[in-house]
């Protein structure tokens, strides 16, 4: 089972062929998207509200039957850590359901810095989707073997960029799904006035 977690303020079309790409070379039976609630690095940065990104993220995600997406971090008032996350899937799914963690090439060079890394690794295994070129000798040395790769599927899309073209009236049409991108004209996020 897949657990593929981030703020996706908005989700785009570069996270789905990730949660994709993942599901399928690794082999998983599902991939859960959980929006986060409180994201503990990103308190200083203003996000749209859990409802509305949980709301985008199961847009996204209708019609595949490979994914499904949890509430559970978004429904909790405080600030949401991976390991909380990964033992609350292992207590509902049961011991026996292997978990891995679906993350950037990015953050696992920053897993070391989250809430009890050891641990975590120890009740999951992380499938890290990288850029070309991304090295997995850069990945520290109690972490690699763990690592599955998934390489050369990341798409240059991020939702910042995707903000930023709504807030100065740019099309973000492709960018994310039909459906993500009607919520988010309708609900009139990132700006006072949506670009389709």
């Amino acid at each position: 089972m897949g657990l593929f977690g981030g703020t996706f303020d908005p989700i785009h079309i570069g996270h789905l062929i990730v949660a994709e790409e993942a599901r399928e070379r690794v082999g998983l039976d599902r991939v859960i998207f959980v929006p986060c609630g409180i994201p503990p690095h990103k308190r200083s940065e203003r996000i749209s509200s859990g409802s509305a990104r949980l709301e985008m993220t199961r847009l996204a995600t209708q019609g595949n039957p490979g994914f499904e997406v949890s509430e559970f971090e978004v429904s909790r008032d405080e600030a949401s850590f991976t390991i909380e996350t990964v033992r609350h899937f292992s207590m509902k799914l049961g011991q026996d359901t292997e978990l891995f963690l679906i993350i950037g090439a990015d953050s696992v060079l920053e897993m070391s810095a989250w809430k009890n890394p050891i641990e975590l690794l120890a009740e999951s295994r992380p499938i890290v989707v990288s850029r070309p070129g991304f090295d997995l000798n850069k990945v520290e040395l109690w972490l690699r073997g763990r690592v599955l790769l998934v390489e050369d599927v990341m798409l240059s899309v991020s939702s910042t960029d995707i903000r930023a073209r709504v807030a100065s009236g740019r099309s973000i049409r492709y960018l994310v799904p039909p459906p993500v991108l009607s919520y988010i004209v309708e609900n009139k996020l990132y700006s006072s006035a949506s670009s389709t």
